[in-house]
C-alpha cells in the first residue's frame, strides 16, 4: 500500500467531523488523561529524572507526536520499556545523557521514517521481543523495591546487580511505605473491572494512598513541587550538548531507536487490529523523531506510543488523534490545577502503581502459548533475552536480540524440502498425458522453500548420489529466493550431470529466481531450450531427447540375441 501524506491522513481521518464527534473526541481524550496522569507521574520517576518530566514528556508527546503520527489512534508519551532503559543512562551519564541520547535517537528516528525503513523494524521475531518486555518488567519491578520499601540501597548497572543486593546488604524495611505501596497494589489488582473501566485503578490507588499518609501524617518521601512551567528548569540547551562524547552515546542512542520504533510499531498494530485503521508506519517514525528532538529542550525525556494509553482511547470512543491533543490539555491543565496536592504524592505508592504496570506489562498470553506448546527455539530465544536484559546492559541485550532475530530468522527458512521422485507413467496418463514410458532413468525433483547460503548443505547431500540418472528435472514453483550459494550449488550438479551424460532441467521456476539465474549466467549456460512451465513438459521433452543409459541397454540386448542367434545357427545340421 502506498504511503500517504499527513495532509491526506487529515483529510481522511476529519472527513464529515461533527460536534458528535468532537464530544466523542474529548470524553476519551479526558479519559485517557486520568489514565496518563498516574503513569507519568511514575515513569518520569523511574526513568531517573522527576514526575515533572515525565508530566512534561507526555503533555508535549501527546501534542506533537499525536498531531504528526501515522494513525489517529495513537498516543504518546514516557513508557515503562523507556524508563528501564532510561535508569541505566542517568546511572552512567546523568540527566544530560537522557537528553542526549534522546535528541540523537530523535534525529535517527527521523532519518528512519524519511527513508521508509520502517518495515524492517517488523523483521524482529515475536519470542525476542516478548523477551525484551518481560526483562523490562523485571527491571522496572526490581527498580522499585526502594520505594516500595523505603530504603535506599546501593546504585548498581544492572537489574540482577541490584536484586542480588537486597540479599547481600543489611536494611529495614519502612513500614509506612509498604502499607502505602499494598494499598495502590491491590486497589489495582482488586478494583472490579466494570469500576475501572469508569475511574482508573492507578489513579484511585495514588488518592488513597495520599490520602492515608495525609491523614496519619507519615514521614514519607513524596514526589515533591511539581514546577507550573513546560520548561524545567533541568533541559537539555544548545549550549550544554555533549558534542565532544559523541561516541559514547551511540550505543544508547540505537538502543533508545530501536525501543521506541518496536514499540511505536507494536503499539500501531493493536491499534490497527482493534480499528481496522492501518498504521502508515514511516509517518509514525517521522513524529517520533520530531517530537524527541524537542522534548529534551523542555525538560522531558525520551517518548514513544503506549498500547495502554491508546487502548483507552480506543476503548472510550475515540475518533481522531483529537484524543491525544485533548489528552495533553487535560494533563497541562492537571499540572496547574492539581500541582500542590500532586506533590504530596508518596513514592511508595508510584512504586505501587510501576510494580503492577510491570507485572501486566509482560505478554502472558504469548508466553503461555510459547511454553505451553514447547515451541523450544522460541523458548529459547525469549529465556535468553529476558536473562540478558537483566544481566547484562540493555544495549548489549539488544545486540544479542538482535543477533536471536537473525539466528531465529535462519533457523526457520534455511530449510528447503527436496522430494526425488520416479516418473509415473500411469499418473501421467491419467492427467491426459502421453509418454513411451519406456525410460526409466528420468526424476523429478520437488524444492520447497529458499535455495540460499543456508539451504545448499541441504540441496548437495539431496543429489549426493546421481546414480544412473540421465535427466534430472528440478520443479522450483515452490523456491521464490535463490542466492549466490543457490546458483553456485546447481551449477556444480549441472556439471556432474553433464560429465556422466545427463541433462538437467526446470519447472515452474519463479520469477525472482528466473532473474537471478539470468543475472548469474546459469540460464544462458544451462540454455534456455531446458527450462519449461511444468514438470509435465520436460518429462516428455526428456523421452524425446533419448536416455544414453537405455541405449545402452538396448545394445547389449541387441548383442546377446545376435550372439545366441549365431550359437543356433551353428547347432543346425
Amino acid at each position: 500500500m502506498p504511503r500517504r501524506s499527513l495532509a491526506r491522513l487529515y483529510k481522511d481521518e476529519f472527513s464529515g467531523y461533527s460536534l458528535a464527534k468532537f464530544q466523542q473526541d474529548a470524553l476519551a481524550g479526558l479519559t485517557v488523561a486520568a489514565v496518563a496522569l498516574p503513569l507519568a507521574l511514575a515513569f518520569g520517576v523511574a526513568s531517573g529524572a522527576s514526575a515533572a518530566a515525565g508530566l512534561v514528556t507526555a503533555i508535549l508527546a501527546g501534542i506533537i507526536m499525536g498531531l504528526l503520527g501515522g494513525a489517529p489512534y495513537q498516543i504518546s508519551g514516557p513508557t515503562g520499556a523507556m524508563s528501564a532503559v532510561l535508569i541505566v543512562l542517568v546511572t552512567r551519564y546523568g540527566l544530560e545523557g537522557i537528553w542526549f541520547a534522546g535528541l540523537l535517537s530523535g534525529i535517527l528516528l527521523l532519518i528512519i521514517g524519511i527513508m521508509r525503513l520502517g518495515r524492517f523494524i517488523a523483521f524482529i521475531p515475536a519470542p525476542v521481543i516478548s523477551g525484551f518486555t518481560s526483562g523490562i518488567a523485571l527491571i522496572i519491578f526490581i527498580g522499585q523495591i526502594d520505594n516500595f520499601l523505603g530504603v535506599k540501597t546501593e546504585a548498581t548497572e544492572t537489574a540482577a546487580k541490584k536484586l542480588l543486593g537486597y540479599f547481600n546488604s543489611g536494611f529495614t524495611p519502612d513500614s509506612h511505605t509498604v502499607i502505602l505501596g499494598l494499598v495502590v497494589i491491590a486497589t489495582m489488582l482488586f478494583m472490579p473491572q466494570k469500576w475501572s473501566a469508569r475511574f482508573p485503578s492507578s489513579l484511585l490507588g495514588l488518592i488513597l494512598a495520599t490520602l492515608l499518609n495525609w491523614t496519619l501524617n507519615w514521614s514519607v518521601p513524596m514526589i515533591g513541587a511539581i514546577p507550573q512551567t513546560l520548561f524545567l528548569d533541568q533541559r537539555l540547551s544548545f549550549a550544554n550538548i555533549p558534542w565532544d562524547s559523541f561516541s559514547e552515546f551511540l550505543a544508547p542512542t540505537l538502543t533508545i531507536t530501536a525501543l521506541g520504533a518496536v514499540e511505536s510499531l507494536l503499539c500501531g498494530a493493536v491499534g490497527s487490529n482493534m480499528t481496522g485503521v492501518r498504521l502508515q508506519a514511516n509517518q509514525e517514525l517521522i513524529a517520533q523523531g520530531i517530537g524527541n528532538m524537542m522534548i529534551p529542550f523542555f525538560g522531558g525525556v525520551p517518548a514513544t506510543a503506549a498500547i495502554a494509553r491508546s487502548s483507552v482511547g480506543i476503548k472510550s470512543g475515540g475518533q481522531t488523534r483529537m484524543v491525544s491533543f485533548i489528552h495533553a490539555v487535560g494533563l497541562l491543565l492537571s499540572m496547574f490545577l492539581l500541582a500542590p496536592l500532586m506533590a504530596r504524592i508518596p513514592l511508595a505508592a508510584l512504586a505501587g502503581v510501576l510494580m503492577v504496570t510491570a507485572i501486566r506489562m509482560n505478554e502472558w498470553g504469548a508466553i503461555k502459548f510459547m511454553f505451553g506448546k514447547l515451541f523450544k527455539t522460541d523458548m529459547i530465544a525469549f529465556t535468553i533475552t529476558m536473562f540478558a536484559t537483566i544481566v547484562l546492559d540493555l544495549t548489549q541485550a539488544i545486540l544479542i536480540g538482535s543477533f536471536l532475530a537473525g539466528a531465529v530468522f535462519l533457523n526457520k527458512i534455511a530449510s528447503i524440502d527436496i522430494t526425488v521422485l520416479e516418473i509415473d507413467v500411469e499418473r501421467l496418463k491419467q492427467r491426459g498425458i502421453e509418454t513411451a514410458g519406456n525410460c526409466q532413468h528420468v526424476r523429478v525433483a520437488f524444492l520447497t522453500g529458499p535455495l540460499f547460503f543456508a539451504a545448499t548443505g541441504q540441496f548437495n547431500e539431496a543429489f549426493a548420489n546421481l546414480g544412473d540418472t540421465h535427466a534430472l528435472i528440478l520443479s522450483m514453483r515452490g523456491v521464490s529466493l535463490v542466492d549466490t550459494a543457490g546458483i553456485e550449488a546447481v551449477l556444480r550438479l549441472y556439471e556432474r550431470l553433464h560429465t556422466q551424460g545427463g541433462t538437467l532441467m526446470f519447472a515452474g521456476v519463479h520469477d525472482n529466481a528466473r532473474n537471478m539465474m539470468e543475472r548469474g549466467g546459469l540460464v544462458k549456460i544451462i540454455g534456455e531450450n531446458n527450462f519449461f512451465w511444468s514438470s509435465d513438459q520436460a518429462i516428455v521433452e526428456a523421452e524425446k531427447r533419448g536416455c544414453k543409459f537405455c541405449n545402452k541397454t538396448r545394445s547389449q540386448f541387441s548383442f546377446s540375441d545376435s550372439y545366441k542367434k549365431l550359437n543356433t545357427d551353428k547347432k543346425k545340421p
